[in-house]
């Protein structure tokens, strides 16, 4: 099945850039080009896509107020936001809205399309360091009040599996660690994203963090 991407940037040679490397691939597609958030916004209702590739900085509505628009509504697009590194802030707003990840601007090509695959996919691009580092480094900023499940509502084991999460483990790791099934372990981190309202992965990682189950390193 070919993914269908989106790419939204105000600088048209990022997006010519993107193009070119997204064409090349023969299970990827861009079916639109936005040069700015409402743009974005309005390409994502009319061509739903599967993936909408969003920088951050853009006049007008900026890339993370068009994520929480184009995340809002159930089946919508997974977003995957595009950033530098001197975005940090701006990275964490954006996962808090609702992306499922990020992509550097000077990833290695490969990287770029991988990065499509695994959020069109339905997961959550949090194994790079780039990412955990963001999330350790801003997670214990306070949220903004807004009605989240406690975890107090989790067992034992679906506690144990969140704060694996929250370490950046993949679900075969997470297996290994408790000496469960994969199987199994999808199982859990299924009803944690039921329980704790968490759209995807990223989330939950930033609820481990939030909570106190995983301590951002010193």
């Amino acid at each position: 099945m070919t993914v269908r991407v989106v790419l939204a940037d105000d600088q048209p040679l990022v997006r010519a850039s993107l193009q070119m490397v997204i064409t090349d691939a023969d299970d990827l597609e861009v079916v639109g080009e936005a040069g700015n958030g409402i743009e974005a916004v309005r390409l994502a209702e009319e061509l739903d896509p599967d993936v909408v590739v969003m920088d951050i900085r853009m006049p007008g509505v900026d890339g993370i107020e068009a994520t929480r628009l184009i995340t809002a509504g159930p089946g919508a697009a997974h977003v995957l936001v595009l950033t530098t590194f001197d975005d940090d802030d701006y990275v964490y707003a954006a996962l808090r809205a609702g992306a499922s990840g990020f992509l550097v601007k000077d990833m290695a090509l490969d990287d770029i399309l991988a990065a499509i695959r695994v959020v069109a996919a339905g997961d959550a691009l949090i194994a790079p360091s780039v990412t955990r580092r963001l999330i350790a480094e801003f997670a214990e900023r306070p949220a903004p009040a807004r009605g989240r499940k406690p975890v107090d509502s989790l067992t034992d084991r679906e506690r144990e599996v969140l704060t694996l999460v929250g370490r950046g483990l993949s679900n075969a790791e997470i297996a290994g660690e408790l000496v469960i099934s994969v199987a199994t372990v999808k199982t859990y981190v299924t009803r944690l994203l039921a329980k704790l309202d968490a759209r995807d992965r990223v989330q939950l990682v930033i609820i481990a963090y939030e909570t106190g189950l995983v301590a951002p390193p010193r």
